[in-house]
């Protein structure tokens, strides 16, 4: 009886200790906001929306301790809309995240999935619409360059560095996934920074290969890296950025510049550009340049207020296009998982411009080339 009453309390030990060595934790958050617009296609507009800062989520983060500081790790990550409880990103259970890998302490991660790209990891948090001062409707004209992750790689596998003395370094493949195209419809992109006390600075490249479904990729294949989501048309898109940001007390500037160039530019998708059908452009090449100067203040710890002026420039269809972008936002966090906050966003495009205003996230262009969008919202963490 002794020995048996023994057996069972040893086990009971390492029962919990198997226990301890893994950990899955439920995460989540959710924006909700009321939004007016003074122009959607030649009308003024009230509207409920969701994600207008941080698109609403939830998700689960898992790690197993595998022993001499191993890990196996994964994240399943949902987006939705609180407004009408859809699925976001075309529907997809798990839309935002969806990976699986092993860590180490010393060396880094690898994983494999459905991934943000570099310019997302690296350079988007430098910029405003990569954080939570300012995120969807603060992105650059159609994210142009990603930072708002509006699209993510499929069928990729991802390395991040450990953290080096403040210095960091990741790369990421997208697979096609077809055998007679290995290059039809893949990606891929590498990125590091670098942080030393109120420093932080980072750079980014990615390259997407035939992401388009019209005349401009012809073979266009849709089980590949990039699919349903991606914001252009066209046979080649290479996008590169580099920023910094100086925290000093309560304070933090920055300064991002990114670059998209297309290649074999058929158009841009209707979420992006905001227009039924989209906007099409039968041209051999585009670009975008992206300037970027933000800030934010924390007035109080729990007041915040930020700040972001970009000017992007573009040749479309050899048409010179250029916006001006004035974002503002102030937060107040009710508690430490809840806070309240309101922003306003101008874009003004040039007055010959062949594409009309379109503030990130709204779903509709404007009808001509200025618009103006006001939120308040709400944001719950859990």
């Amino acid at each position: 009886m002794k020995k048996t009453l023994m057996v069972a309390a040893l086990s009971g030990v390492f029962v919990t200790a198997a226990h301890a060595q893994s950990s899955v934790t439920l995460y989540g958050l959710i924006d909700a906001g009321i939004t007016y617009t003074n122009n959607q296609h030649g009308h003024s507009n009230w509207q409920m929306t969701s994600g207008s800062v941080n698109g609403s989520r939830f998700g689960l983060r898992g790690a197993e301790d595998l022993g001499g500081g191993l890990k196996a790790i994964f994240t399943l990550e949902n987006g939705f809309g609180i407004n009408d409880g859809t699925l976001k990103q075309n529907g997809r259970l798990f839309g935002r995240q969806a990976f699986v890998g092993l860590s180490s302490n010393q060396f880094g991660a690898v994983t494999l999935g459905r991934q943000y790209d570099s310019m997302v990891d690296y350079v988007g948090p430098l910029a405003l619409t990569g954080t939570q001062y300012g995120g969807t409707q603060f992105a650059h004209p159609f994210d142009n360059d990603n930072l708002n992750n509006s699209f993510r790689i499929d069928n990729s596998v991802k390395y991040q560095s450990a953290n080096y003395g403040g210095f960091k370094f990741g790369a990421l493949y997208g697979f096609s996934n077809q055998a007679a195209g290995f290059a039809n419809n893949r990606a891929y992109s590498a990125g590091a920074s670098y942080n030393w006390g109120g420093l932080n600075v980072a750079a980014a490249y990615m390259q997407l290969n035939s992401n388009g479904s019209t005349s401009a990729s012809a073979a266009f294949n849709s089980g590949g890296a990039v699919s349903g989501d991606n914001t252009f048309f066209a046979q080649r898109q290479q996008t590169w950025g580099a920023g910094a940001n100086y925290a000093f007390g309560p304070a933090t500037v920055g300064l991002v510049y990114s670059q998209t160039n297309l290649h074999g530019l058929a158009g841009i998708s209707q979420a992006a550009s905001g227009m039924p059908g989209g906007i099409g452009f039968p041209t051999n090449s585009a670009q975008f340049q992206n300037f970027e100067a933000n800030a934010r203040y924390a007035l109080t710890p729990a007041l915040s207020l930020a700040a972001a002026y970009t000017y992007t420039r573009a040749n479309l269809s050899s048409t010179h296009v250029h916006w001006n972008q004035v974002n503002l936002q102030t937060a107040y966090a009710l508690s430490k998982r809840t806070d309240v906050y309101l922003q306003g966003v101008y874009q003004a495009a040039n007055e010959d411009s062949i594409v009309d205003a379109n503030i990130n996230g709204l779903g509709a262009a404007s009808s001509n080339n200025k618009q103006v969008a006001v939120t308040a919202g709400l944001r719950h963490r859990f």
